[in-house]
């Protein structure tokens, strides 16, 4: 097969991975909604003369998993596990549960143009002008022994049914243990593949895809070009004996039992099979790189591969001249399992110029440039954690990513996760929207990650 892995590795890279600012804007949008329905849940429990309570919150989906792609842009789900204690809903049944969320939920969002929508397996909240939605799921919990924090779980759907609500978060976590982290990157070109053109409607859920992914995974070989080859075309012909996918919890229930299941899944197999007729010619002998380049953008329909064509090709060889850089950026779900149970929020502190130390927020608001908002060059950054919800952790790691053509030009983006302890201290040396993260290891799984932009500016 043609090696193209180092443009493949770069599209996964730039092209795929969901930005780390469009991670915080997603865990921001969650951390607001579900405020939002605590909120309305006391208006509601006033005005009823109630006593509803959510007893825990927690991410579910291709957020807990991390396998959100640049593709989902204008269709962002984010999945959101609200659970009641069984004793508290006493007998509401769980529509009548679902509706209950669904009206403390529209207290706090009159706003929206639409009310939110009580589905049979959520309730969903529309972001009609970006093109979000919010999924919440509902959830009741039994106590299994008086003595230990251990409950079974059952979901609002129809009925009441049992649901393991941290088991697929497990499977996967355990899948990429076993895998490597090549795994989750599969899952997310796969993804990336499913809604590479808009006239593609009826394509399969993420985590159809993830199951399927890690079933016919090509463990044989090492680029990830190959593996992602092997994988799906492995895939493809799975399809074509049989459809049907069971989840690999939850003992085993059918996720592909209706009429549209089965259409998602056949559009998925002829998709799949004629796209990769378009990669045949990475197995010829003459195959050049602007062969190999023309099939991969004829797969995957995005202009990262157009523009490496050969009508480009001098061109983006002298501007990959101009810019060319260490691409020393690592991420943390290459290195450990996430499962983000906890928030955490970063204490960000500047100083210099004559200001004396100040919450970074503080001084994007009072003392920077109206225009553009940056703190100055030669600015003292420290940071450390200010709350996390987190009752214990072996230790924090540390990312400082530098981004911008300064950066790149200095050959200096950093990125590297680190731990540095408690507290870290930088300096503002160059123009740039960068930005810090941590994230806090408890048991070898990262449980929460904290965010904080720092743009630098020449002032």
């Amino acid at each position: 097969m043609y090696d193209c892995s180092k443009d493949f590795d770069k599209f996964y890279r730039t092209k795929v991975i969901l930005s780390a600012n469009e991670k915080n804007e997603l865990r921001k949008k969650r951390k607001l909604n579900i405020k939002r329905l605590k909120d309305g849940l006391l208006e509601y429990n006033e005005e009823k003369k109630t006593t509803y309570k959510i007893s825990e919150e927690r991410i579910q989906g291709s957020m807990a998993m991390h396998t959100i792609v640049q593709n989902d842009e204008n269709d962002y789900d984010i999945d959101i596990g609200i659970v009641f204690d069984a004793e508290n809903l006493a007998d509401l049944g769980p529509l009548a549960t679902r509706n209950m969320v669904a009206n403390a939920l529209e207290r706090k969002t009159k706003q929206f143009a639409e009310a939110p929508n009580v589905k049979t397996s959520c309730v969903r909240l529309k972001y009609i002008s970006t093109g979000y939605h919010v999924d919440l799921a509902v959830f009741k919990r039994n106590k299994e022994n008086v003595l230990e924090d251990k409950y079974t779980y059952e979901h609002a759907g129809v009925n009441w049914s049992v649901r393991h609500i941290k088991a697929l978060e497990e499977w996967f976590n355990e899948e990429a243990k076993i895998k490597g982290v090549n795994f989750r990157k599969v899952v997310r070109l796969s993804k990336m593949f499913c809604k590479s053109r808009s006239s593609w409607k009826y394509m399969p859920s993420g985590l159809v895809q993830t199951i399927l992914c890690d079933e016919k995974f090509a463990t044989d070989y090492s680029r990830l070009d190959e593996i992602f080859y092997y994988t799906m075309d492995a895939i493809m012909n799975r399809l074509e004996v049989y459809l049907e996918v069971k989840a690999p919890v939850d003992n085993g229930r059918l996720l592909t039992n209706r009429e549209e299941d089965y259409v998602r899944m056949k559009n998925w197999k002829n998709r799949l099979k004629s796209s990769l007729k378009e990669l045949d010619i990475l197995f010829e002998k003459e195959c050049t790189y602007n062969d190999a380049i023309t099939a991969w953008f004829n797969f995957f329909n995005h202009e990262y591969w157009e523009k490496l064509g050969e009508h480009n090709l001098v061109e983006n060889i002298n501007y990959n001249r101009l810019i060319e850089f260490d691409d020393t950026e690592e991420f943390i779900d290459d290195l450990f399992p996430i499962y983000e149970l906890y928030e955490v929020e970063i204490d960000c502190k500047v100083s210099g110029n004559g200001f004396s130390m100040m919450p970074i927020s503080v001084y994007l608001e009072k003392y920077a440039p109206l225009v553009q908002k940056f703190i100055p060059y030669k600015f003292s950054i420290t940071c450390k954690i200010k709350k996390t919800n987190c009752p214990s952790y072996e230790k924090i790691l540390w990312k400082v990513l530098n981004i911008g053509e300064e950066a790149q030009r200095r050959n200096n983006i950093r990125g590297q996760i680190k731990d540095r302890g408690k507290e870290i201290k930088e300096t503002s040396n160059f123009r740039g929207s960068h930005y810090i993260e941590c994230y806090l290891i408890r048991n070898g799984i990262c449980v929460g990650i904290g965010h904080v932009d720092v743009p630098i500016g020449q002032g």
